[in-house]
């Protein structure tokens, strides 16, 4: 079982927070959300986000019937096409609030999202929202980052050169902000004893990857008082945005979610499992007392290879 904690707070210098987070272990479900569009604009994008979210992995954990609104991803698990989906109705979200309400007109949010299962993390994030990865004393980032100043890295532009450029804060992608949203889901295997941070750019921006590490090597096992301890050296550092940031423990654990550790692509649960490969037994042995020997024996290999076939 996971242990979290979560803080989010204005910073120095700005007097509201746009900031929204979740960190629910029941739905192994963790989130930033860093809105935009003004202090009216930005709250409410950043709020509808993380509540459109939480909604439908609640709903479709629990909802046998749930229809996938974007469709079933067959490369991707059943944490990955929640999350997935999740997402994508995040951001349309946005864009419907933002178009019937004048005063949230342009609004959009960042967003980075963990869905845990078993000892897998998987995840997906929009915009400069980040994922880190703490793993034996070293810091990863696991997100990249949707800006102008992470696609000229990528591209091989010098580091100095991008941080001096007036460009370096816009981002190229966030929820609203376009008709379409092309999200991609990663996941990474856990390991006992990581630890996954995602944060809002008020705690990346001022610390660095560097100030995040010392902080996490200086820090004890309390987690309230890790976050406590990231937001504080933030403000320290000048607080110049808002800060918030979700930490995650994972802890080895042996039992999957109840009902779907056998889950396909058709996101079937192992009862359905059992009772489909039940049905085709039984339908085997039917047919097979009507045909010659030699069919028979083929038609029983088939019924075994498809029940018993692994997902």
């Amino acid at each position: 079982m996971a242990s979290s904690a979560g803080r989010s707070d204005p910073g120095r210098v700005r007097s509201g927070n746009e900031d929204s987070f979740v960190a629910d272990t029941n739905l192994s479900l963790f989130a930033v959300a860093d809105g935009m569009g003004g202090h009216k604009g930005g709250e409410v994008a950043s709020r509808l986000a993380v509540e459109t979210l939480v909604s439908f992995i609640s709903t479709s954990r629990h909802d046998p019937g749930i229809t996938w609104p974007y469709g079933f991803n067959t490369r991707l698990s059943f944490e990955g096409n929640q999350l997935q989906s999740g997402v994508q109705l995040a951001h349309q979200q946005i864009r419907y609030v933002a178009q019937r309400r004048p005063e949230c007109s342009g609004m959009g949010s960042t967003l980075v999202a963990v869905l845990m299962d078993h000892n897998r993390a998987v995840f997906a994030n929009v915009g400069d929202s980040r994922l880190y990865l703490w793993r034996r004393g070293e810091l990863q980032q696991l997100s990249e980052d949707d800006s102008w100043a992470a696609s000229m890295l990528r591209a091989g532009a010098s580091r100095e050169s991008v941080e001096r450029h007036e460009m370096r804060h816009v981002l190229t992608r966030a929820l609203g902000s376009a008709p379409e949203l092309d999200l991609t889901v990663g996941q990474i295997e856990l390991e006992e004893g990581d630890l996954l941070l995602m944060c809002s750019d008020g705690l990346h921006g001022p610390l660095g990857d560097a100030g995040i590490a010392r902080v996490l090597g200086a820090a004890g096992d309390d987690l309230d008082a890790v976050a406590e301890a990231l937001v504080a050296a933030a403000n320290d550092a000048g607080g110049p945005d808002n800060v918030t940031t979700v930490l995650v423990r994972h802890a080895p654990d042996e039992q999957r979610h109840p009902g779907r550790g056998l889950a396909d692509a058709s996101g079937q649960s192992t009862v359905e499992y059992v009772t489909t490969a039940g049905i085709l037994v039984a339908l085997g042995i039917v047919v097979s007392a009507m045909l010659t020997e030699a069919f028979r024996v083929f038609v029983r290999h088939i019924a075994h290879e498809v029940s018993f076939l692994s997902p």
